[in-house]
């Protein structure tokens, strides 16, 4: 019986479980929706990337003899939506077997189990075994675990894939070398960044985003993501040659105008399906066996694919629907308006983390977690707000890896289930490893007062507010102790610092006092001629 086959935007892999399982005459729908381009107010990239890259996976099946039914958002008969496509195009080829590989996200995955019989749609749901570990295998390690935690998932993922492992131990007697990853960055320019030519389909996709899509945060103008096979496997090899053997020392560090240092950004490639999981950690163990790469880098870059991506994959659907709603630290402000616009604060490392976001797409992991993510923590912003923050500014964000590293690993939300402490820090931390600092308003030395660094004041107000719940937590103890020491007025004073600052952002959306504004003001004209002048800001 004749099939049809439904294929995501972030499924556009060769090797997908529908396509391996249709027959000669099965026929194939990609659709571009605004229902998917619009639940949240993706970053146009994302957008773009999406649909560039669907088109030129629709031209590789058709090459390869398949039968695609290929609606582009501005398509008469596009219906809106997936599901409403499918019923269109079951109606128009009289067929009504579906066979689909999941989705990554929940929502979806509900939306297709339920349209099914509303929609007289037979459909067939086939496992994403893209990844290296099945539902079934991160169930089997969750038994008896209370707090299941990466580092002991990851093991595991190292003996079965035998990455970096020799005679069934580690190679250099090590599962991580983390402790080596964490250098202050003062080395000059990194090598420049491969570029992508621009064919047809990216300028017509790049036209039609803009016009649809043009008010949404962001810009389209920096684009230069991989959208084929091809380039992502270039962007592969040049990552493995120019910037994978300092990945490990630099990848915490923070850099002013330098926005992506050594960080691969393969991540879009990968989460839409361009690259596989093990062809990138397979190259990288090449690397460091042919001695190109140093064990730091390649150990701590496989961690991020093998460890934590199937981590929070892994969590995300283990722990799904309840898990998007957790709101352990009760976290009920607004998201500060300087998240969508950096003119409107004065901390240097977040106005670069915006920035970074509206021209690129992205930020590496520390700008999201210690930056943008430690402020979201500190301020008790609202969960949700934060968690769709980032699943539609970043090209990489899709809900079932957003969601766990934003309400988990950033904002501690689900209580402890992914981290062992909250991933909070003052401005100290920013200030050791990141040259931010020197050019901020504020002052990351003093932690009261108008010119105190928001972070430094954030940071002490959050573990008064939480002293009670994080006196449980073992990890907790040592930064504890600086609390129960103070006195009262240096708690009434960090509590009144906090005040001001909320009611500041909230009746200006911007963070900045009265005192500071002249020198915010100065900055932000100076930088405004740098940029004139064809400097970075």
């Amino acid at each position: 019986m004749k099939k049809l086959c439904l294929i995501l935007g972030d499924q556009l892999s060769d090797q997908l479980s529908s396509l391996k399982s249709l027959n000669p005459d099965d026929e194939i729908l990609m659709a571009e929706v605004y229902a998917e381009a619009s639940y949240v107010k993706h970053h146009p990239q994302k957008i773009a990337l999406i649909f560039s890259a669907m088109r030129h996976f629709a031209e590789q099946l058709i090459q390869q003899g398949y039968t695609v039914n290929y609606y582009t958002l501005d398509d008469p008969n596009n219906q809106g939506d997936l599901i409403s496509q499918m019923a269109y195009l079951s109606q128009v080829k009289n067929v009504n077997e579906w066979i689909l590989t999941e989705p990554g996200e929940w929502r979806l995955k509900e939306i297709f189990l339920n349209a099914g019989p509303s929609h007289n749609l037979a459909i067939t749901l086939l496992e994403d075994d893209r990844f290296v570990v099945s539902h079934s295998e991160f169930q089997d390690f969750l038994q008896g675990r209370k707090q299941p935690r990466m580092e002991h998932f990851y093991r595991k993922v190292r003996q079965k894939t035998g990455l970096l492992m020799q005679n069934g131990k580690p190679v250099q007697d090590k599962w991580n070398f983390d402790h080596d990853n964490r250098k202050r960055y003062d080395g000059g320019t990194p090598p420049a960044r491969l570029e992508f030519n621009k064919d047809q389909i990216d300028q017509d996709v790049f036209a039609l985003v803009q016009e649809k899509f043009g008010h949404h945060f962001g810009s389209l103008e920096a684009f230069n993501w991989p959208v084929t096979r091809n380039q992502a496997l270039r962007a592969l090899d040049y990552f493995i040659e120019h910037y994978l053997p300092k990945f490990g020392d630099y990848q915490d560090a923070l850099v002013e105008s330098e926005d992506t240092l050594f960080h691969s950004l393969l991540s879009s490639s990968l989460n839409i399906g361009l690259l596989y999981p093990l062809e990138i950690c397979q190259a990288a163990e090449q690397a460091y066996q042919a001695g190109k790469a140093p064990i730091n880098a390649v150990e701590g870059f496989i961690r991020q694919i093998i460890g934590w991506r199937e981590y929070v994959r892994g969590l995300y659907w283990a722990y799904m629907p309840e898990y998007g709603q957790l709101n352990a630290l009760q976290a009920d402000h607004d998201l500060p308006a300087f998240y969508w616009d950096e003119s409107k604060t004065g901390m240097r490392c977040i106005a670069e983390a915006v920035r970074n976001t509206r021209e690129h797409a992205y930020a590496h992991h520390i700008q999201r977690l210690m930056v943008t993510g430690n402020f979201a923590l500190l301020y008790g912003a609202k969960v949700q707000e934060v968690c769709d923050w980032y699943l539609a500014v970043y090209i990489d964000a899709f809900e079932w890896v957003e969601l766990p590293n934003t309400l988990g690993m950033a904002l501690y939300a689900d209580g402890g289930i992914m981290a062992s402490k909250p991933y909070c820090s003052s401005g100290k931390y920013i200030h050791r490893m990141s040259n931010y600092c020197k050019n901020c308003i504020y002052s990351v030395q003093k932690s009261e007062g108008e010119q105190a660094c928001p972070f430094n004041i954030l940071y002490w107000d959050f573990l008064i507010r939480h002293e009670a719940e994080f006196k449980k937590n073992p990890r907790m103890g040592l930064t504890l102790k600086h609390v129960a020491k103070m006195t009262d007025d240096r708690r009434q004073q960090i509590i009144s610092d906090t005040q001001s600052l909320r009611q500041r952002i909230n009746s200006t959306g911007s963070d900045v006092p009265p005192s500071l504004q002249a020198k915010f003001n100065a900055q932000k004209q100076a930088g405004l001629q740098s940029a004139q002048q064809g400097e970075l800001f």
